[in-house]
Formats: structure tokens, sequence, C-alpha cells
């Protein structure tokens, strides 16, 4: 136990440390003169001007600080990253509509601090419980793997609820697609419509392939990225058909209406095959909950009966 606070009291220091540290640079450069704030004072005279090192001061000590040294430990991990666990790293974050900002160096950054953390409350469990060195080494890699995948956990947990969203969303977007076609609109003008209607996943996508658009990019090249890497086989086969449509001529109305049709066939199907699963979702439920309960209710007088009998 001793061993575990000498060990945790280190690593406080040692924090405490760096801070101080990265403090003492951060005031010894405020001391020096900055050149640019050197020129700016020649030319201006203003009384009252405020200077870099009082806007620095201004910020909080977690923006001065902390999350400088948080960038500069995710960009050297970035740059340890093989270029494919990076670019997969990268889709698993847009799939999940880069929660918090995310990037590929901030998530492994995320997952070395919660690594360190678990190492450290492994440590201190083992400690309080004055366990053995085998019983504490286990504690460390457990709670300490647990903390370093609980960043995967989540973006994985993201990806599914937006694909869910998009899913869902994708019928009332297609109704709205089809009316604004048939009211005149060009298809594009409609998927603006419908972006500027909703806020969803969805609309977020068709925001960022209209910025595309805008940009320069393809049209047709656009509509096929934005069904493709949302990973939605629905929204896939809408855009493929669009696309089609699009090439061949066909009227973009009549598309739009079947595509509709077509998604809420799909949806129904969808819960007509979870309302088959209900029952053997519950079985486990009442199987490990209901039947020991009704066992002892039915079964309990008569084993009183029998244990009073045969004593």
């Amino acid at each position: 136990m001793v061993e575990a606070w000498i060990a945790g009291l280190f690593m406080a220091v040692a924090i405490v440390s760096i801070f101080v540290g990265l403090e003492r640079r951060h005031a010894t450069a405020r001391s020096t003169v900055d050149p640019l704030e050197a020129r700016l004072a020649a030319f201006s005279n203003t009384e009252g001007q405020i200077t870099l090192a009082e806007v620095e001061m201004s910020m909080s000590f977690s923006d001065r600080v902390i999350r400088p040294f948080f960038h500069k430990i995710a960009a050297a991990l970035a740059k340890r990253t093989k270029e494919n666990q990076a670019q997969l790293i990268q889709e698993r974050l847009n799939l999940a509509g880069r929660p918090y900002g995310l990037t590929v160096g901030g998530l492994l950054a995320v997952q070395m601090v919660g690594a360190v953390l678990g190492v450290i409350i492994g440590l201190a469990v083992g400690g309080l419980m004055n366990a053995s060195l085998i019983i504490r080494l286990g504690l460390i890699l457990i709670v300490g793997g647990v903390f370093y995948y609980l960043p995967n956990s989540s973006i994985s947990s993201n990806i599914k609820k937006r694909q869910k969203e998009i899913l869902l969303a994708l019928p009332s977007a297609l109704d709205l697609l089809t009316i604004s076609v048939e009211a005149g609109l060009g298809f594009d003008a409609a998927l603006d419509r419908v972006s500027s209607k909703y806020t969803n996943a969805l609309t977020d996508e068709f925001k960022i392939a209209l910025n595309e658009m805008r940009l320069g990019r393809p049209r047709l090249e656009a509509l096929d990225d934005l069904g493709r890497r949302c990973h939605v086989e629905e929204l896939n086969s809408f855009m493929q058909a669009i696309i089609q449509s699009e090439q061949l001529g066909v009227s973009i109305a009549n598309i739009l209406r079947i595509q509709s049709e077509e998604i809420r066939r799909k949806r129904r199907q969808r819960a007509q095959e979870a309302g088959a699963q209900a029952p053997i979702k519950m079985l486990l439920p009442m199987v490990m909950c209901i039947f020991p309960t009704l066992f002892i209710i039915l079964l309990g007088p008569a084993a009183v009966k029998i244990f009073a009998g045969s004593s």
C-alpha cells in the first residue's frame, strides 16, 4: 500500500513539475520583447493599447498550457502513425461525425492519456486493497486496457448512432425532395431546401456535398461520394439511382417517388423483423429473472414441508 501511494505521489509531482516548467517557459517568453509587438508599437502610440502578453494572460490556464501541450502530443503521435492506419482512423472519425473536433492525433492522445489514468487508478486500487504483486499487475492491465479502448468504443457507438439517425431521417428528406422537385426546383436547390428545413446527420452530409459542388467538384462525383462515405446502404442506393437518372436523362421526380416508396417498404420490413426478434430477446431475461421467482413461489412451500418432515 505504501509503494502505491509513493508511486502516485511521484506521478503527481512529475505532472506538477511539467506544468510549472511550461508556465516558467511562457513567462520567460513573455518577458522578452516580441518583435511583432515592437513593430506595432513603432507605428502606433495609442495609450491603453492591449499588448500580446496581456491578451495571452487573459486566457485561461487550460488554453495557455494544457491545450497546446495536448496538441503537441497529438501532432507527435500523428507523425509516428502509419499512413494506412491514419486513414482508417480518419475514416472512423468521419463516420462518427468527428465528435469534439477530434483528429487522428487527438484520438491517439486521448487513448494514451486514458491508459496513463488507468495505470494510476489500478495502482491506487491495488494499494488500497493491499493486494499481491500479481493482482496489482492484473488490475493495472485491466483498468489501463479499459481506459485505452474506451475512446474507440465511444467512436463505434457514435458511428452506429449516426448511421441510424441518417436511416431514420431519409424517408422524410425524400418526401420533401420529391415535393420540391415537383414544384419546379432543381435537385441541388431541393437539397439546399432540405438542409435548411432539417438539422440532423443526413442534412450535414447534404451540406458537405453542396459545399463541395460550390467549390468546383464535379456534381456526380460529389453525389457518389455522399452515398459511399456514410456506409448506409439505403442512402448509397438512392444516390446511385440519382446518378443513373442524370446520366440517362430520366425524370428525377419519378426516381424520387420510387425511391421514397422503396425506402419506406424497407423500413416496414425492418420493423417487422425487429418485432419477430422480440420474443427471442425476451427469453433470456425471463429464464434468468422470472422463472426462478416462479419456482421459489410454487416449489418453496413443498420444499419447506419436505425438509420439516425429514427432520
